[in-house]
């Protein structure tokens, strides 16, 4: 398709690009609109029509992606409306000026009138594997791809890479998300805290995520304040003395200039009776080394280590024995290779339909994922349609949250989330759990799907 540009001046114009829950309607691809307007124009946008979205293949490196965003879909089908404004902006770019009047009245009267299916947030997932699927009036079921996209595919993301940095800490050590300043947007940062607590994580810096989450804030300093009061008042000491007095019980960044050093002298603060020191921060260096010096220094002090810490660093250091207590976790976090999710047509008016590009191939009909135990470990997935009964000790993740735009039940909440995901990854087997060399688990397709 060839790109569609907009030149005229148009009255939504803003600087301010923060998004409102009334702009939900706007905050999709053009394609959308003028997918919508031609079925409305070919009489086919009524059609009962039903999309899945799912990954064909698994990021680089990961055995399994922990499904997420849930929420937030939600959220959005049932506050998704247009305005008259919206509208009027629309009309006056002149992209649609051959559309029909009804495809106006469509979004003026827009309301979500469909089903929503979807897994559970933090279950394990496979390649294949649907993650929800939208039934729903064709032109409604093909307008909200966009949004659903990228809020499944970059929680997904966060959450799997969370669960990883879990499962490699184990359930003692401390894990805090610092993430916001590299993640790729404002909005994204708060998605990024609450998929990584969704995932097990134990608190967040971003306190506007926090807050949100009814949850308390957690940090410790930066090297600009020591630097600063360093400079102004004569010595690092007296910045961690100043910053000490206000919140004894925040760890200290100790790395800004000799981190054994400073450790030693507060030790002496520590012995002489002089602070309490609970915690200290190392962000740079020998991590493994300099934690093990400044553990004998400071031995009821509790370790942070900081700085481009990921799930195969945390398995680096504990092979060292490092005495970590905890880690923030920011860039390796919220960064990285995608969650490629997509979501593709599978069934209009009964009709199954699939897609047979190159390496981009789409497994018709509507679906539901079978998954098996053995003493407590997945033993396999099977893709089935929805007419197909399930085997002996077969359990269906896919669930109906919402029928004919109406919200059955209430949402999990974040610590039922991350007791899912927990037992999700605890559930798999050590070769897919691994993080140097996973092994996926294969979904097996049934018969009646195959044909």
């Amino acid at each position: 398709m060839s790109a569609i540009t907009v030149n005229s001046a148009m009255s939504l114009k803003s600087n301010t690009l923060n998004i409102a829950t009334d702009e939900y309607g706007l905050l999709t691809d053009l394609y959308q609109l003028t997918m919508g307007a031609c079925y409305v124009r070919e009489g086919c946008d009524r059609k009962r029509a039903s999309f899945e979205l799912f990954v064909r293949r698994l990021p680089e490196g990961f055995g399994y992606l922990i499904a997420m965003g849930l929420s937030q879909a939600v959220e959005y089908l049932q506050n998704l409306h247009f305005t008259s404004q919206q509208i009027e902006a629309l009309q006056a770019t002149g992209i649609f000026a051959n559309s029909e009047r009804r495809f106006w009245e469509l979004l003026r009267n827009f309301h979500f009138e469909g089903d929503l299916w979807a897994v559970p947030e933090g279950t394990a997932m496979f390649a294949n594997e649907p993650f929800l699927r939208i039934e729903a009036p064709l032109w409604q079921a093909q307008l909200v791809e966009t949004y659903l996209l990228n809020t499944i595919n970059y929680q997904t993301l966060i959450a799997t890479r969370a669960a990883r940095m879990r499962d490699a800490a184990g359930d003692r050590i401390t894990l805090l998300e610092f993430g916001t300043r590299r993640a790729f947007s404002p909005q994204a940062s708060l998605w990024a805290a609450r998929a990584s607590l969704a995932a097990g994580m134990n608190a967040t810096s971003n306190v506007l995520a926090a807050l949100k989450l009814d949850r308390k804030p957690s940090g410790t300093m930066a090297h600009a304040l020591v630097m600063a009061l360093n400079a102004t008042e004569g010595s690092e000491a007296q910045a961690f003395s100043a910053f000490h007095q206000v919140f004894p019980n925040s760890p200290l960044l100790i790395d800004t200039f000799d981190t054994i050093a400073a450790a030693r002298n507060l030790a002496e603060k520590v012995k002489s009776g002089e602070m309490q020191v609970k915690g200290v921060r190392i962000d740079s260096g020998d991590i493994a080394a300099v934690s093990k010096e400044v553990r004998s220094l400071l031995p009821d002090a509790a370790i942070f280590a900081s700085g481009d810490i990921d799930e195969a660093e945390i398995l680096r250091l504990k092979a060292l024995e490092a005495p970590i207590d905890g880690y923030g976790i920011g860039t390796k976090l919220v960064t990285g290779a995608p969650v490629n999710g997509v979501y593709k047509l599978v069934e209009i008016d009964n009709i199954p339909v699939s897609k047979k590009s190159s390496e981009k191939q789409s497994i018709a009909g509507r679906k539901q994922i079978w998954r098996s135990f053995e003493n407590g470990t997945i033993a396999g997935d099977r893709l089935t349609h929805i007419s197909e009964v399930p085997q002996p000790n077969e359990q269906p993740l896919l669930k109906l949250i919402i029928h004919n735009g109406e919200l059955l039940k209430s949402l999990d909440d974040l610590e039922a989330i991350a007791q899912r995901t927990r037992n999700s990854v605890k559930s798999l087997a050590q070769t897919v759990r691994s993080i140097t060399s996973p092994i996926s688990i294969p979904v097996r397709i049934s018969t009646i799907l195959q044909e």
